[in-house]
């Protein structure tokens, strides 16, 4: 495989749909594009009313052949086209499936095959339209997680009280072993005229 993208057309015969399909890529898109096709049954040579038609366009397709499927071929291709064949198409991974519902030109004039090339060019552009359309752009990342709020900071204007535990300090003084833990309620300091009242309290004694 080369670095170009690359196209299989497929149908029973490869005389007349994929033979249109596939000239009418190598002439919109030129050397861009790597360009097959082959027929599940192919015929011995191409409808001679497609190349009529293909040559009241300006594409001459006098020099092709039609040619046989091959698995080789599918896995050659990014995108495989079939036309009134799909089931006989082996299946590879990674690669792009169509299927395009079109007459089938065998036996037809030129009159009836006009359509069907006019048909085949427009699925064609659309086809490299698609191809050039730009990737869409990548997911956007998850927004990071938001900080931890911060501690929210003490309410000094709530007067709150809470219970603390704290040792009995002045029966201690004169015997260490009556130090017990009991439940008293302390002033939570909200003020500088609550630093001084409670100053002077138990729980400041030396």
């Amino acid at each position: 495989m080369t670095d170009r993208p690359s196209v299989l057309f497929v149908c029973v015969h490869n005389a007349g749909r994929s033979q249109m399909a596939a000239a009418w890529l190598r002439h919109l898109a030129g050397d861009r594009v790597e360009v097959r096709s082959a027929g599940s049954a192919p015929a011995d040579s191409v409808n001679p009313a497609v190349v009529a038609a293909m040559d009241e366009v300006g594409i001459d397709i006098t020099d092709q052949k039609p040619k046989i499927l091959t698995p080789d071929a599918v896995e050659a291709s990014d995108v495989c086209i079939t036309m009134g064949c799909g089931d006989v198409c082996p299946i590879f991974p990674g690669k792009r499936y169509l299927d395009w519902t079109l007459p089938d030109p065998a036996g037809q004039g030129v009159a009836a095959v006009r359509p069907i090339r006019d048909d085949i060019e427009q699925r064609v552009r659309t086809l490299l339209a698609s191809s050039a359309s730009p990737p869409d752009p990548p997911a956007a990342p998850a927004p990071a997680p938001a900080p931890d709020a911060p501690c929210p900071m003490p309410d000094h204007d709530t007067g709150r009280r809470s219970h603390v535990p704290y040792f009995d300090t002045s029966r201690a003084a004169v015997d260490p072993t009556h130090a017990v833990p009991r439940t008293r309620t302390s002033h939570v300091v909200t003020s500088q005229s609550d630093l001084g009242a409670t100053s002077g309290s138990a729980c400041c004694a030396r």
